[in-house]
């Protein structure tokens, strides 16, 4: 471990090489984290390979190079704010978060969709003003504190992961002061662990926990609309389009030279 981490801001020189690759991660980002399913994760690592295809020096990359740090960063920041597009428009998730948030809206009796900004405009204008003032926050804080926050990295593991147990159990004991919660946190934990350990990514399996009831229920209301006829789904053009699409995406993904790409990318930034 490194014992004393110094030259923590940008020099001229970084702001220079960096502005670039700021603005092009940004609109990345702008753009695939619209998209359903880990918009935000995707243009991280896009960001990060288009740096380095356009890059003179390649090779710096994955050995400090602030141009492989800034862009996906950037990216990732514009993915996470345009992933609440769908979300408060369609009530679809772009990612695990967005999932959460939703489920979170259910319960408290809101139906996530285009109908938010007109029935809660509390809602809907609170979620955009806490965009401004949560990245006003992060700016305070991480500025005049980033020398603190890079000597946590000096923390033994040992010694770090059993305070974060300790602090989430005392969050979710104070919530309802109920023993159970903890038995359910301990039982959740330990299927997470054998996910875990199977390999199992917990995004897709939360996506399908929150979109599950909701594809149900909007496919018995299609069924019913159409009279219990399937070709709906292909005699409509909005819907054949959304399954050709998906169709699609599916075989370029499942493509070997795809694949392998993918595979190495996540293997260089892992």
């Amino acid at each position: 471990m490194v014992k004393k981490v110094t030259n923590l801001w940008p020099t001229k020189e970084d702001f220079k090489a960096m502005w670039a690759p700021v603005l092009r991660g940004t609109a990345l980002g702008s753009v695939l984290g619209i998209l359903p399913g880990g918009g935000a994760v995707l243009s991280s690592f896009a960001a990060y390979t288009v740096e380095k295809k356009i890059s003179k020096t390649p090779e710096r990359f994955g050995k400090g190079a602030i141009e492989g740090v800034a862009a996906p960063e950037s990216a990732n920041n514009a993915g996470a704010q345009t992933s609440f597009i769908p979300m408060l428009t369609l009530g679809i998730p772009a990612n695990p978060v967005m999932a959460l948030m939703i489920g979170a809206m259910i319960i408290q009796g809101i139906q996530p969709g285009p109908n938010v900004a007109t029935e809660k405009p509390e809602l809907f204008w609170g979620v955009i003003a806490s965009m401004w003032i949560g990245n006003l926050m992060l700016v305070l804080l991480n500025l005049p504190l980033i020398g603190m926050w890079v000597r946590l990295l000096t923390v033994p593991y040992t010694m770090l992961f059993p305070a974060i147990l300790a602090f989430c159990c005392i969050g979710v004991y104070s919530v309802n002061s109920n023993a159970f919660d903890l038995y359910a946190v301990t039982a959740f934990g330990l299927l997470g662990y054998i996910l875990v350990k199977l390999e199992c990514e917990p995004a897709p399996l939360l996506l399908g926990f929150v979109l599950g009831p909701m594809l149900e229920e909007n496919l018995r209301r299609a069924m019913t609309i159409s009279r219990g006829d399937p070709t709906v789904f292909v005699t409509r053009p909005l819907s054949l389009s959304l399954l050709i699409i998906a169709a699609l995406v599916l075989v370029v993904v499942f493509l070997p030279s795809v694949k392998a790409k993918r595979e190495e990318v996540f293997q260089e930034d892992a």
